[in-house]
């Protein structure tokens, strides 16, 4: 990674498979923010995680009359842990900050961010607020808390700040090290690669903290029940296999699978449901949790958490 005095202020990293159409639109939104505070220097990374539509395409075509810097890379290795790793590895500014393809941050987004950073604390995780970019789609993969708060072993780490919308200084993804590429959206485990990076720092002393600004706008697609039931469960299936990975090191995460539990048997007998606003169900959470589990463990002995090293030769630098 360069010298942080040598790069732009913020980074913006942006992974995408298959989304063209959203990705140009998270494109346009970044460099609205850029251009509203061009005393921040930025730059773009756009990592294409072996897209097979026309992203290629939009991308080079975008490039060439950008408003700011950009790189785009190409990662044929799916899976958007691998694609995040490889973004981190691409990018130069002092803060790195972690975008969805199918987001929409808010102009004021870096205002927000300089705001923060400028009171001197670097040693730190920090995520904003993810609104509905589409009144169509239903309230999930959100958060609109409006209070600004720090992660404690009492809340479950999983949405605590969203990986769509998370930033840190370059030195903090020094000392936690790459995303594990066995979790994560495109990954046999599907979900939690970012909760797990949050683990991984809490465990470090790192602070975590939820601000209700930086916010982006979510256009997550998924406007059916049947819709958020499989990504509820994906989830699920990513949180199972925190739980064992981190089984050890941090036993706490264990209380929220026993809570889960409870409320489940809870829910039989009348009780609320995990979800009132999309009306979900405890006992996917507690199924998949098992599951996730057990895909772990025969991971954990079957493949490594991620390559060492992330070479030129198995990804292509396009600019």
């Amino acid at each position: 990674m360069a010298a942080e005095n040598r790069g732009p202020r913020a980074s913006f990293i942006v992974c995408t498979r298959n989304r063209a159409d959203a990705l140009e639109a998270c494109i346009r939104s970044i460099e609205a923010a850029c251009q509203s505070l061009p005393a921040v220097t930025s730059e773009l990374v756009v990592v294409n995680n072996a897209s097979t539509d026309d992203t290629a395409q939009r991308l080079a075509r975008i490039a060439a009359t950008a408003s700011i810097a950009m790189t785009l890379v190409m990662e044929p290795r799916p899976g958007l842990a691998a694609a995040r790793n490889v973004g981190i590895e691409r990018s130069r500014g002092q803060i790195l900050i972690f975008v969805d393809d199918d987001c929409e941050v808010d102009r004021g987004y870096l205002q927000d961010l300089e705001r923060h950073y400028a009171a001197g604390e670097r040693c730190i995780i920090r995520g904003g607020r993810v609104e509905l970019g589409c009144p169509r789609d239903l309230p999930f993969t959100i958060k609109r808390a409006r209070t600004r708060a720090r992660f404690t072993r009492d809340v479950h780490p999983g949405g605590f700040i969203l990986g769509c919308n998370m930033t840190m200084h370059r030195q903090v993804a020094l000392r936690i090290g790459h995303f594990d590429e066995r979790l994560g959206a495109g990954s046999p485990l599907k979900s939690a690669e970012d909760t797990d990076y949050l683990v991984r720092a809490f465990q470090l002393g790192i602070p975590i903290e939820y601000v209700p600004d930086m916010a982006v706008l979510h256009h997550h697609g998924r406007d059916t029940r049947e819709a958020i039931e499989r990504l509820h469960r994906d989830y699920s299936l990513g949180n199972g296999a925190l739980c064992l990975k981190h089984l050890v090191k941090a036993p706490w995460l264990l209380r929220h699978f026993f809570w889960t539990t409870r409320s489940a048997c809870h829910e039989l007998l009348g009780g609320p449901r995990f979800d009132p606003e999309v009306s979900l169900s405890h006992w996917p959470i507690v199924f998949m949790n098992l599951l996730g589990a057990i895909k772990f463990a025969r991971l954990a002995i079957t493949r490594r958490p991620h390559d060492p090293e992330l070479t030129q030769s198995n990804r292509q630098l396009i600019r």
